[in-house]
């Protein structure tokens, strides 16, 4: 059997590393777009920041792919997918055979509908080539906003200031993330940013300008305000420019100059392979509980691919048991139990890991206090444990992703003690 794996993020590379984990034999091939294929996490962190090279963030070293016989064809994308001929294309030209082919296409960052968003100040990330473009403009005392507050952007936020960046991000959301952290703990972990001097904008962007000295962005909405208004509206202290009509008018309308402009507003999937070769495509390639798309000789993983019940999961470790559901399908063994949605941000030097599905808790109950150096929180269900969130205490998130895969029932009390061994609490 031949498979031809296209995409090399960590999706396309857990997948032949599983087929071969599996006893796969056959001719694999993996196709991508970069010089090789490297994890994305640290580009907006450490290697946004310069204290780590693009090496350093291989998937795999170099020798691995010759050593499992993985057919590495790098810096090519591919034209077009023929299913019923079994038929890869590459934009070279080159044909690849293949029985079955892995879509690992991912997605790119999204740039919404904003006039004046396409401008050369604009930025986004999700590629090394876009961090070393965004990397070129955060040098000291550059006037820097972030559009968006969710993960990719409080952590460009937080390497921008780290770098010397005068900060100001924005996000018409009080509490972002507060469906996957709870209410309390996103509003802390948000308030984070003024502690660092970042000004944070309750407000979205309605229009840029490109200009001489930078670029305007003009904030609206009924809350274009800030976790402390005062850093908004006196121009002066915030040292990124003035506001139109004063602090009166600005509460409708704010308008700034910056140096440039960071987007980090989520991702669109990259479908057009999938749907130019037929497939169901809808908010992403839709698979079965297989990763099996609407023709069965091709599968889809990662933040592309979308089950036909639910929304994408676009995050590593979701990426990392899609391929492993993959390699099943195609080895005709059985998938991996499912075990509790895990992922992880870091900001501002605070480690936050977050397990399960908080928006389903009935209950919250906070293990120690989010005054202390590490806390966690838990969200229950009918006496359940259905998520955790936790700063700094990876071991609360692992004893939590036990309970809620095993079901075991938590009493509150101990839940909440700090004192109270939590290895205990999993024998229910």
């Amino acid at each position: 059997m031949r498979v031809v794996v296209v995409g090399g993020g960590v999706a396309g590379v857990s997948t032949v590393a599983a087929l071969r984990a599996g006893g796969f034999d056959g001719d694999l091939t993996l196709v991508d777009a970069g010089e090789f294929p490297y994890d994305r996490p640290p580009l907006s962190k450490e290697y946004l920041a310069g204290s780590r090279e693009l090496k350093q963030l291989a998937l795999q070293p170099p020798h691995w792919y010759d050593e499992q016989g993985v057919r590495l064809i790098n810096e090519s994308t591919v034209a077009a997918l023929r299913p019923a001929d079994g038929v890869v294309e590459l934009a070279s030209g080159l044909l690849l055979r293949a029985d079955r082919v892995v879509l690992a296409t991912g997605g790119g960052a999204a740039r919404p509908p904003i006039p004046g968003v396409g401008g050369d100040h604009v930025h986004v990330l999700r590629t090394a080539q876009d961090a070393d473009r965004l990397r070129a403009v955060l040098t000291p005392g550059a006037r820097i906003l972030v559009v968006g507050a969710g993960l990719i952007g409080a952590e460009v936020a937080s390497t921008a200031v780290d770098l010397g960046g005068d900060v100001v991000l924005a996000d018409p959301v009080a509490a972002p993330l507060a469906a996957a952290l709870g209410t309390d703990l996103a509003a802390w972990l948000h308030g984070l940013h003024a502690t660092r001097g970042i000004a944070t904008v309750r407000a979205g962007v309605e229009a840029f300008e490109e200009r001489p000295d930078g670029i305007v962005a003009r904030f609206s909405g009924p809350a274009a305000a800030a976790a402390d208004p005062s850093r908004v509206f006196d121009a002066d202290a915030l040292g990124i420019g003035r506001p139109h009509g004063g602090a009166a008018a600005a509460a409708a309308e704010l308008s700034l100059t910056f140096d440039a402009v960071v987007l980090g507003v989520g991702m669109t999937p990259q479908t057009a392979l999938a749907e130019s070769a037929g497939l169901d495509v809808d908010r992403g390639v839709l698979v079965d509980a297989g990763q099996v798309t609407s023709n069965p000789a091709v599968l889809a993983v990662g933040d592309g691919a979308r089950t036909r019940q639910g929304p994408r999961a676009e995050h590593w470790e979701a990426a990392q048991h899609d391929g492993a559901r993959a390699a099943a399908t195609i080895l005709g063994t059985g998938a991996p139990a499912p075990t509790a949605p895990w992922f992880w941000t870091d900001r501002h030097g605070r480690h936050v890991e977050v397990a399960g599905h908080m928006e389903t808790a009935d209950e919250v109950v906070v293990r120690g206090s989010f005054d202390d150096p590490s806390f966690s929180v838990f969200g229950l269900r009918d006496g359940l444990v259905v998520a955790a969130a936790a700063v700094d205490d990876s071991t609360a998130v692992r004893a939590a992703r036990r309970m809620i895969d095993r079901r075991i029932p938590a009493d509150p009390a101990r839940l909440s003690d700090p004192s109270a061994n939590l290895r205990t609490l999993l024998r229910g």
